[in-house]
């Protein structure tokens, strides 16, 4: 090895070390936040529940809590695409202050089971009912109150929290005891909050509902105003109209009913939209003040004095942090015996293109990120005629993560469009313009191929195995709001071989393009992948543009029946943008265009899988 090379090993070694411990202290900020500096005790929870399903959860256990002091338990359950993590922050906030909280992977999401029910929020609370009757019947929940069980939950959680009121309150109609849960918290979600269902509610209730929920179209008055809102009117008298007299109007923040008579019932109204509802400051202090409320429960923790943020602060640095080390990881691969015949020579770069070689270029830049856009909801529509068990809830074998499908739908379609726009530009003006296939990074022999693909997937083993160590011993993994990277799941391989190939499409794709498309001469390093990250996630971003611009100018959204699809992508567009970059340093590395795409699919595909809906029946 010469001077120069180990100089470089030294530095890469130095840089892997340096991300490794930023990583680490990152992390372990973390732990001891989310453990309320070691007054909270935190860990995993597995539960059997019926038809052989079981239920995951963190809990949230303050050591205040004590068979001699028994606290108050609240289960948290989060909405549709979202795990046990993604609520963490209301579920540390509530233990900070002495309750007991268990946040619960929703069936068929996280590491919970699939569920027999394709109606599972409503007819099973997501796995809280099941957690419920535990908590309420066990000896061994000694240091909780059974008199004061609560749950709360956000969107589809939220319908589980409400369906799950009406349910244990007929139950208590049929024992002639109180309901199970004494009260419980509904944010984001009041299509629910129906006489049929309200009748039957023997428990205290608050909700919380973003005045600019994306979903409020769908409510009676196609608005989410809560002060004349039909739902929350009927919530609010649903509490008090025989005793008080029905109001007309409902005062946000106002707590109408009585607590012991399990008639309490308070609206809030935040100014925010549907999916950050969960990481706001005043909506989380809300929930603290109402369980504080009808629990009787205050401590010297005023509501406002919150340390979620730093938590998930501490984690984006993590999350970042742990793609970076990607980089010098691979380069010190790339310097053993095994993996050194991959580097090759950084082919020339592109002639700078000029007159109708620039027009080609921005009209091919502008087109393929019109056809992500306009393609994106029709590949959502076309996956639910095509994987028809997932879209249905149904468990399956086959493709069964029904919201990554129209993703994957769409990754095919531009993957596919994207190699036809290059090789047609080649054909058409690239090769009278001094352009020639050695320049792209294609070429490379089966064997080479073989040792790309297994380096791609020790990288990919080793991202995981840095943070399957963290959660092992710290139980945090790297995260921000609802974007989420978890740890390994074994199950998980099933559907990385499943989608992983079709999603290679459009990796492989956009590493040509990036590399052999947007790499000229002259052209600064940082200024050709800032285009070819703003082009590769335009089409997306320009869907997300539409659809809020649409709902600022007339209070309703322009994709209605596929808001959800759009919600989405507030996960998925970071990812667009960043890949780029990526295929590009690995391009430099080998100096083809294939490692890139290879380690981002395995990893990015796995994090795609891991957090989001899956109906796999195991």
């Amino acid at each position: 090895m010469t001077q120069t090379k180990a100089r470089v090993r030294a530095f890469n070694i130095k840089f892997l070390v340096g991300c490794l411990l930023v990583i680490f202290l990152s992390s372990a900020a973390v732990s001891w936040i989310q453990t309320g500096g070691g007054k909270i005790q935190v860990h995993s929870i597995t539960l059997p529940t019926q038809n052989g399903q079981w239920l995951v959860a963190d809990l949230f256990k303050p050591r205040s809590a004590t068979a001699e002091n028994p606290a108050p338990f609240i289960v948290v359950v989060p909405g549709f695409q979202r795990s046990k993590e993604a609520l963490s922050n209301i579920a540390l906030e509530l233990a900070r202050r002495g309750f007991v909280t268990a946040s619960i992977d929703p069936y068929a999401q996280g590491q919970s089971s699939a569920s027999m029910s394709p109606r599972s929020a409503t007819l099973e609370g997501y796995g809280m009912y099941a957690l419920v009757d535990y908590a309420a019947t066990t000896p061994s929940l000694n240091y909780i109150d059974k008199d004061r069980i609560g749950a709360t939950g956000h969107s589809a959680g939220g319908n589980a929290a409400i369906r799950g009121a009406a349910h244990f309150g007929r139950e208590s109609d049929r024992t002639g005891k109180p309901s199970k849960l004494h009260s419980v918290f509904v944010s984001g979600y009041v299509l629910s909050f129906l006489d049929s269902v309200l009748k039957d509610v023997r428990s205290n209730v608050g909700t919380s509902y973003a005045l600019y929920d994306e979903g409020a179209y769908r409510n009676v008055l196609k608005n989410g105003d809560m002060r004349y809102a039909k739902e929350s009117l009927r919530l609010v008298n649903s509490g008090i109209a025989e005793t008080e007299g029905p109001v007309s109007e409902v005062e946000i923040g106002h707590y109408y009913g009585n607590i012991d008579d399990r008639n309490l019932r308070v609206v809030h109204n935040e100014r925010l939209l549907h999916p950050f509802q969960p990481y706001n400051r005043e909506a989380t202090a809300n929930q603290i003040e109402y369980f504080e409320k009808v629990f009787n429960f205050n401590n010297e923790l005023t509501t406002d004095d919150q340390v979620w943020q730093w938590k998930e602060l501490f984690s984006l640095v993590s999350l970042i942090t742990a793609m970076i080390t990607l980089i010098p990881l691979a380069r010190i691969f790339l310097t053993t015996e095994l993996f050194r015949p991959l580097v090759k020579e950084i082919p020339p770069a592109l002639p700078r293109p000029k007159g109708n070689g620039r027009i080609l270029f921005w009209s091919l830049f502008v087109l393929g990120a019109v056809i992500a856009c306009f393609s994106y909801i029709p590949m959502a529509e076309l996956s639910q005629k095509i994987f028809t068990e997932a879209s249905t809830r149904q468990q399956t074998w086959f493709f069964p993560q029904r919201m990554n499908n129209a993703v994957l739908l769409w990754a095919v379609f531009n993957g596919s469009i994207g190699f036809l726009l290059f090789f047609l530009a080649y054909k058409f003006h690239g090769k009278t313009s001094g352009i020639s296939p050695a320049m792209w990074g294609v070429k490379i022999t089966k064997r080479e191929l073989g040792k790309t693909l297994l380096l791609a997937a020790v990288l990919f083993i080793c991202y995981y195995l840095i943070l399957f160590l963290l959660y092992y011993f710290l139980h945090v993994d790297y995260r921000f709001w609802f974007m989420g990277v978890r740890p390994f799941q074994p199950k998980m391989l099933i559907l990385l071989v499943m989608y992983a190939p079709f999603f290679f499409i459009f990796f492989l794709s956009n590493s040509l393009r990036v590399n052999a498309s947007m790499r000229t001469e002259g052209q600064p390093e940082w200024k050709s992948m800032l285009i070819a990250g703003i082009g590769n996630s335009l089409g997306l971003f320009l869907i997300v543009v539409v659809q809020y611009v649409t709902f600022a100018v007339t209070k309703t959204v322009y994709w209605t029946d596929g808001w959800l699809y759009v919600n989405l992508l507030f996960a998925v567009v970071p990812m667009m943008f960043v890949l780029p970059y990526f295929n590009r340093y690995f391009f430099r590395m080998t100096g083809n265009i294939y490692l890139g795409p290879m380690t981002t699919c395995l990893i990015f595909i796995m994090i795609l899988l891991s957090n989001t809906v899956c109906y796999l029946p195991i």
